[in-house]
């Protein structure tokens, strides 16, 4: 495979992490010192005559170990110790593994994307059970869970017939601690102070923040009871410089065309993000016959925003290109409008949600060979959103009041804009409490009413599961079979509101009261100095407007409700071998799943009549039934040496959003004599709750040779046949029963809707290579050196029945990390890098609607440094230096295939953090 030269300096980019780690620890003050004095590395102890490694060099060989031992294909991360996970949240953590990915959310690493798959494409569990998701669909959040509690994580990238939840991406396994294995007391304490290096963007948001942990686990003397118990809070501080843009219509002079800038809305963003997590494990093994375990987990989730910019509607608002712009390669770079009627903003998101999950294990062993495994599962969440919007402008409704005469605009070439303006977007006697741009009419009934409007939407999922299982070994090639069935119960739902906001002081303008006042805000990043700041918060809750609920003239508020259910009961036989060809040694498993669906969807179709929404429930649904078989080889061709094989047919259900039976109907008048359905007077977009899953034949090959302790070199690929793909097809509808929303005669009733349907999917194939080298494996005097690296390319094939091949949700054609570390005497230092190839991000768009943008390629880098006392009155104490985005790297997304034309540019600055652990 030849890697196109383009692509050459990008990946390199990923890559120079390493270089850059090792400058890092060469210089490190003692760590020659720490060579000479200790060559055996103080933080190595032997017991029984074996080295056992802590730290981050333990961790790794764990993490080697355990991807070493399976008989699948996975990637493995584990803690570093009790509450000492590698990164600040398992989501960065996971990043780092071979052909995994991260979408950013106001900074931090929010989703995973596995082998170019998206979020919707992968499973997530916790100790073996599918967790819900505060999404509006599938794709878990990680960041809701504090990597403080969590004890590493299992990526299976192929499946064995015993793993419930499998998916097309991979299937991640988080895990607790089991206070048993763990086999001693220890109490860890930690805490860390954080500041954002953009400083207070905003005057009611702090740029700094805290986490704080403390975990304990013990155990009875007998070591039959064991008991674990962790808590973690997080009050962290982002901040955002955030370039948003409309769109880019085409302005043309009737020979010659380019894209222009429709409309830009940049802003200043503050968020305070508050999590509380606790995890709780009890474990009780009185005999070799009986183990059972209790594990539960909660968190809660609050983020609260404050978001300050100037909304400026351009080409596709009230505004006029004067002659003299300048035109660059098809693309509008510079120029000056006039008549822009500025949208000042001042507004407020809240984000709570709240996460249960938990389960009961019990294994009972009538006799040697036989085990019998009992597991309940729970998992619960509940997410309600607050958006809120504020309005200032200069009069009420468009065109009224002052308007821009000379505003002037330069596109920069890495991503947002600079404005010259002529008005002081800093006075308050200017920019008053209205509606500027007479958005909305309150249903026809009141003009120019919309002085600011809020989101309110609610998400609950509900997952429940059973599971029973045999295990029985044997001797000879075939070491055991296990028989087993799970069944799953899981509900959610999206109820989606939104409330325009009308002044009680309408239809006069309002001053803001001057008790609400901040000082003037900075968008210098924009060009504009100042703008008006205020407690827009309190001023809404002071009661000083009224809400009128957009649903009753907006059907998709109406429609963009749903309740999926889904019953799934999946019986599974496997068997696991390990027999010798000759004197290579082979292991593995061979099984197959059997699943039944049963799924459920409820939404509604509506319509605008008479001006008024009418709704009608609609309730629909599809069982079917699945086979998956599955084969994992591991063949040991020679010393540590390992060729894996695996094939399986897999499955990702629909997205929850496409199973919703319901859609918003639309009726042109112009066309209501019209008898040819393909010019009908009538359209529908609609969900399909009969939908299928996406299905895929799979095959994975892997070299793997495991040297020294926690050293490896792996080289890998894959391929996936995706049977089946999800998209929008138009199909012929009956609209019979549907009222015509004027009263007036139709020459036809029959439409066309573009409804979710299973077609004709495609291919996901690429290659794989990763790298864990502890340099003591070449010499004594590098001991506590060593790099981790890996990178993957992947590639797509998949057309939503057309010609041309579509772009992959989450899929980075080329992915490389490298960390390089050092760590020896109580000494610790390590850097990291995480580079992804640009990609098709899925975003959230007005009312939790997907929105599909291409977003750039990114270089993230991270760092950290510490100490820890090996001895004395101070042993157990570390003190760590952390930064986070040290490249300063933004998220951007862009249009039309053209890095120049800009959808996001959010800049997110570098955190740092000071802390301290403690252990005893």
């Amino acid at each position: 495979m030849t890697m196109p030269t383009s692509l050459r300096p990008n990946v390199r980019r990923g890559v120079s992490a390493i270089a850059l780690g090792l400058a890092m620890t060469a210089i490190l003050p003692g760590a020659a010192m720490a060579q000479d004095a200790d060559p055996a590395g103080a933080d190595d102890a032997a017991v029984d005559g074996a080295i056992v490694v802590t730290g981050i060099r333990g961790a790794i060989n764990n993490s080697v170990q355990a991807k070493k031992a399976n008989t699948s294909i996975v990637e493995v991360v584990s803690a570093e110790d009790i509450g000492k996970l590698p990164d600040l949240s398992i989501a960065e953590s996971l990043s780092r593994l071979p052909g995994l990915a991260t979408q950013r959310l106001d900074g931090r690493a929010n989703v995973v994307s596995i082998r170019g798959l998206a979020p919707d494409f992968t499973t997530t569990l916790l100790n073996g059970r599918e967790q819900v998701s505060a999404s509006n669909n599938r794709g878990v959040e990680l960041d809701q869970y504090p990597s403080e509690l969590l004890n590493g994580a299992v990526v299976y990238k192929t499946p064995d017939a015993s793993l419930i939840g499998q998916a097309l991406g991979g299937t991640i396994d988080m895990r607790t601690v089991r206070p048993l294995a763990y086999g001693k007391r220890a109490i860890a304490v930690g805490a860390r102070f954080e500041m954002n290096d953009l400083g207070k963007l905003n005057p009611d948001i702090s740029d700094k923040g805290y986490r704080a942990n403390i975990s304990y686990i013990d155990q009875n003397a007998d070591g039959t009871l064991g008991w674990a118990i962790g808590y973690a809070r997080m009050q962290s501080p982002t901040a955002e410089e955030r370039f948003n843009a409309w769109g880019y219509p085409e302005l043309t002079d009737g020979t010659n065309t380019a894209f222009l800038i429709g409309g830009a809305k940049p802003y200043v963003k503050s968020n305070e993000l508050k999590r509380d997590g606790v995890m709780a494990v009890v474990e009780w093994e009185p005999s070799d016959t009986f183990h059972t375990t209790i594990d539960g987990y909660w968190s809660k989730f609050k983020d609260v925003q404050r978001l300050r910019g100037i909304e400026l509607p351009l080409a596709w608002g009230n505004s006029t290109l004067l002659p003299g712009f300048t035109i660059e390669n098809g693309l509008v770079t510079k120029g000056t409008w006039s008549g822009t009627e500025a949208v000042m903003r001042n507004d407020i998101v809240h984000r709570d949600s709240t996460i249960i999950a938990g389960g009961w294990n019990t294994k009972f062993k009538p006799n040697e060979r036989l085990t019998l495994e009992l597991d309940l599962g729970y998992s619960r969440l509940k997410k309600t959103e607050e958006n809120l919007e504020i309005y200032l402008g200069t009069g009420r409704g468009a065109g009224v009041g002052a308007r821009e005469t000379a505003l002037g605009f330069e596109m920069r070439p890495n991503g947002g804009i600079i404005l010259n303006p002529s008005l002081d977007y800093a006075d308050p006697n200017l920019f008053l409490i209205t509606d500027p741009q007479g958005w909305n009419s309150c249903g026809g009934a009141v003009p120019n009413c919309q002085d600011g409007f809020v989101n309110t939407p609610k998400i609950k999922d509900e997952l429940k599961s059973l599971r029973l299982q045999a295990t029985q070994e044997f001797d000879g090639p075939i070491s055991s079979l296990r028989v087993g069935a799970n069944y799953s119960d899981r509900k959610k739902s999206l109820d989606d509101r939104g409330f325009v906001l009308t002044s009680n002081d309408y239809p006069a303008n309002t001053a803001v009261p001057a008790d609400y006042l901040f000082d003037p805000i900075s968008l210098d990043f924009i060009g504009i100095p100042g703008m008006v700041a205020f407690d827009s918060w309190r001023y809404y809750n002071d009661g000083n407007y009224t809400l009128t609920d957009e649903a009753g003239w907006t059907p998709g508020r109406i429609f963009n409700d749903y309740t999926i259910r889904e019953k799934v009961l999946t019986g599974f036989v496997q068997a696991n071998f390990d027999a010798d060809a000759g004197d290579t040694p082979i292991r593995g498993n061979v099984g197959i799943q059997i699943v039944h669906s049963d799924q459920t969807g409820s939404s509604f179709y509506a319509q605008v009549v008479g001006g008024v929404t009418q709704s009608t429930p609609v309730t629909d649904g599809a069982t079917y039934t699945d086979i998956l078989p599955s084969l994992n080889l591991s063949i040991e061709f020679a010393d540590n040496s390992f060729l894996r094989f695996g094939a399986a047919r897999m499955l990702a259900r629909a997205r929850m959003d496409q199973l919703k039976p319901g859609g918003g109907v639309n009726f042109d008048s112009s066309r209501r004599n019209n008898t040819d359905i393909d010019a009908s007077p009538w359209s529908l977009e609609l969900g399909n709750a009969k939908l299928r899953p996406l299905m895929a034949d799979t095959l994975d090959v892997s070299i793997e040779k495991y040297f020294g302790q926690g050293a490896y070199v792996s080289l890998g690929g894959f391929y996936k046949y995706l049977e089946n793909y999800i998209y929008r097809q138009d199909d012929a509808f009956d609209f019979t029963g549907f009222e015509v929303p004027d009263g007036g005669t139709v020459a036809t009733y029959e439409g066309i809707a573009k409804q979710w349907r299973n077609g004709n999917g495609g291919r996901v194939y690429g290659a794989e290579g990763a790298l864990s080298l502890p340099f003591a494996t070449f010499s004594g005097a590098l001991d506590g050196f060593g790099v981790l690296a890996s990178g993957s390319y992947t590639k797509s094939s998949v057309r939503e029945g057309g010609a041309a091949p579509i772009s992959m949700p989450g899929l980075s054609r080329w992915v490389v990390n490298g960390t390089a570390y050092f760590e020896k005497a109580g000494f610790q230092a390590r850097v990291s890098g995480r580079y992804r190839s640009k990609f098709l991000a899925e975003v959230s768009g007005l009312s939790l609607v997907r929105d599909k943008v291409m977003a750039k390629s990114e270089f993230v880098v991270d760092a950290q440094i510490g100490y820890t006392f090996q001895s004395g009155t101070l042993e157990g104490l570390g003190i760590l230096l952390q930064a986070s985005n040290l490249t300063n790297e933004p998220f951007v997304t862009y249009y039309n295939n053209d890095p120049r034309q800009i959808r996001d540019y959010q800049n997110y600055g570098r955190n740092f953090m000071a802390g301290i652990t403690y252990k005893f």
